[in-house]
């Protein structure tokens, strides 16, 4: 799946590669009867995609996002991230990977109640062997990028809900990630700060980042480019212009 790259500055898209690809991946944990989390399913996100996976409460998406983000192994066929076959990697060079590469917005924010919003966005550069100075510079771009610089110097409980989430998407983006995660990301935002939430990750998009968004919510769904609808472990339904 492939959404338009119209939007994506040039310098983008010579990057233009697949950044997910399963291949007839299955997933099953063990039990009487085991139980078939993934069912044959294959799909690809290419760089500058924004793209949804939307299902109901165990339909899969969870399993889903655990492979795609380097937290698990699939039972069977191949999901490669970012060029890298996530089997053929030990837990040190998965962790490497997720690091380096991966970028994940949660529902719940997870930010560290005694730091700063600049601070909780530099943690994501920790352990990459950036500069304390750097790293400082590089989250208050990030911060800046969504909206909130002015409130780079805040502690988590004198923001909001929604710009809490903006403060975890920054420390998703600040290492340039091959692909941002964001699991639920309105999940716990009412609709006004779930719609400002949407259009933060609608900019990013067209700056060029690499969204899969897992959601429940069906009008979040339309509102991307492309959209992959599972059920009961399978894919039923691709979505986005070619």
């Amino acid at each position: 799946m492939s959404a338009s790259l119209a939007a994506v500055p040039p310098q983008r898209l010579a990057t233009d590669h697949a950044v997910v690809r399963l291949d007839r991946v299955g997933k099953e944990y063990p039990g009487s009867p085991p139980v078939h989390a993934l069912v044959d399913v294959s799909l690809e996100v290419r760089a500058g995609d924004m793209v949804a996976v939307v299902g109901p409460s165990g339909s899969g998406k969870s399993t889903l996002l655990n492979l795609i983000g380097a937290l698990d192994r699939p039972t069977t066929g191949t999901v490669e991230i970012d060029g890298r076959d996530v089997a053929r990697l030990d837990d040190r060079a998965l962790s490497a990977l997720r690091a380096a590469r991966i970028g994940f917005v949660f529902q719940q924010f997870n930010l560290v109640e005694g730091l700063t919003a600049v601070e909780n966005v530099a943690t994501a550069l920790l352990y990459r062997g950036v500069p304390a100075r750097e790293r400082r510079a590089r989250a208050a771009d990030a911060l800046e990028r969504v909206g909130l610089a002015a409130r780079a110097h805040h502690r988590p409980s004198e923001l909001s809900g929604g710009e809490q989430q903006r403060v975890a998407i920054a420390r998703a983006v600040v290492g340039d990630p091959a692909l941002v995660l964001a699991d639920e990301p309105t999940g716990n935002l009412d609709s006004a700060r779930g719609a400002e939430i949407m259009e933060v990750l609608h900019a990013l998009h067209t700056e060029g980042t690499t969204l899969l968004v897992i959601t429940h919510d069906h009008a979040i769904a339309a509102s991307l480019p492309g959209a992959i609808s599972i059920r009961d472990g399978r894919v039923e339904l691709e979505r986005g212009p070619r």
